[in-house]
């Protein structure tokens, strides 16, 4: 009689339960996957092969597997929380050791601007130059950069208004004096600002004056529009020929005209792209303002119909400097850090690593694994791309342990860990039996 059944029946009891109650131990913690025991019986080896009628002599533990299915994702405050939507892992690194994986995207910034967790482990992937254009190549520690962005002078503006077709005119009479008084609004119609930046990325309002002048014999209408940077006249027209001023500091020709056909719609001049020389001036703060010389000016969007004077679309392309405010991270993995100044570029991009067999990963503790040789080498690429997950921001990945399960599998175990202890106390009870035989 043998005990060898009934004991390794315990120990492989024993073992599952372990496993259970690791699995319920971390079901709270994000980007863990559950295992289960995986078994196989166990047979006497026989010089001339196992008989027909041959008799196991127990189990024994063969694997301990880990399931790697998606777990659900739970949406978080934190925009830092990083959750993959399918297959793929993080890479982490202490810059030392060999690169780990994991699921668990709690991820934070250090002092040095590195995107690490909480064991301080580097998260990698593809940085980005100085004008936020991605670098691919090998993955390296992701960092954002601490310094600010640089200012941008303006060179483009791009402007889309209607003038008010019923609007009286307001430039002066043919044989009469020229130009606009900008104190007196009775000399022109309508007046817009905008900003524009010089190279320090300090701030230059640009006021248009716009001006209606009597219709020519065919009735088509012309728009007189003059410019003033920060209250000063401009000093070049748009063909870049100087501009006179009256004695009271007031232009005495306008900066362009636009002249529209007698039944409105669309400009018939200009045609192209004008030129914009933004003269030096004293902004309202005191500040001195450098000049902006070669600005494209993009009025080929005026209308003049019977509506009022209205600008319904303004673009420029300079910015003031600013300073790192906040960073997203997108579905694609680019990190966009955004400024104070209200610009963003891309900062750097996740790289996520698969393999062909995962559960051939070693755990290592602290939500991650290393690869083996029975995992394969890692398969490296962005998010989105062929077999890799989306990363979804702000949000994080819960393990994927079914506890009602591990609850029903606990009680299963501890039956058989019962059972088995019930047939080493038979065994010993039929044991003694012979022993006690006279």
């Amino acid at each position: 009689m043998s005990f060898q059944q009934g004991l390794s029946g315990l120990n492989a009891a024993a073992k599952s339960l372990d496993i259970i109650g690791n699995n319920i131990a971390n079901s709270a913690t994000y980007g863990s996957k559950g295992s289960r025991a995986e078994f196989s019986d166990v047979y006497a080896a026989a010089l001339n092969g196992a008989g027909l009628n041959s008799v196991g002599i127990g189990t024994t533990l063969a694997a301990v597997s880990q399931q790697f299915t998606q777990g659900n994702i739970s949406t978080t405050d934190n925009p830092m929380d990083l959750a993959i939507n399918g297959g793929g892992f993080f890479q982490v690194t202490d810059g030392v050791n060999p690169t780990r994986y994991t699921r668990n995207g709690q991820f934070k910034i250090n002092r040095e601007g590195f995107i690490v967790n909480n064991d301080a482990l580097k998260l990698m992937g593809y940085p980005a130059d100085g004008t936020g254009v991605i670098q691919p190549g090998t993955a390296q520690p992701l960092q954002l950069p601490t310094a600010g962005i640089a200012p941008a002078v303006t060179t483009n503006v791009k402007m889309e208004f209607n003038l008010d077709s019923r609007a009286k005119v307001t430039a002066p009479s043919a044989g009469t004096a020229t130009g606009i008084d900008l104190k007196d609004s009775t000399t022109y119609n309508n007046a817009t600002s905008f900003t524009v930046f010089d190279a320090k990325g300090q701030e230059v309002a640009v006021t248009m004056y716009f001006q209606k002048a009597a219709p020519d014999p065919t009735g088509a209408n012309t728009w007189n529009v003059y410019a003033v940077a920060n209250g000063t006249p401009f000093d070049t027209d748009a063909a870049g020929a100087g501009i006179a001023l009256d004695g009271f500091g007031n232009p005495t020709t306008p900066y362009t005209t636009i002249t529209f056909p007698p039944t409105g719609g669309k400009p018939t001049a200009p045609t192209t792209d004008l030129t914009m020389a933004v003269p030096a001036g004293t902004s309202a703060t005191g500040v001195s303002t450098l000049p902006i010389a070669g600005i494209t000016f993009n009025i080929l969007g005026a209308n003049e119909n019977g509506s009022s004077f209205a600008v319904t679309a303004l673009t420029q392309d300079g910015y003031a400097p600013g300073q790192l405010s906040g960073i997203t991270i997108a579905a694609n993995g680019v990190v966009q850090a955004r400024y104070s100044n209200g610009q963003s570029k891309p900062a750097g991009q996740v790289e996520l690593a698969a393999f062909r067999n995962p559960q051939g990963l070693q755990a290592q503790g602290g939500n991650v694994w290393i690869r083996s040789v029975a995992s394969g080498e890692a398969i490296v690429g962005v998010p989105g791309d062929g077999n890799m997950g989306s990363i979804q921001s702000g949000a994080l990945e819960e393990s994927n342990v079914d506890l009602t399960a591990e609850l029903v599998n606990m009680v299963t175990a501890q039956r058989a860990y019962q059972a088995n202890a019930q047939t080493i106390k038979t065994q010993d009870q039929v044991l003694q039996t012979i022993v006690n035989l006279r």
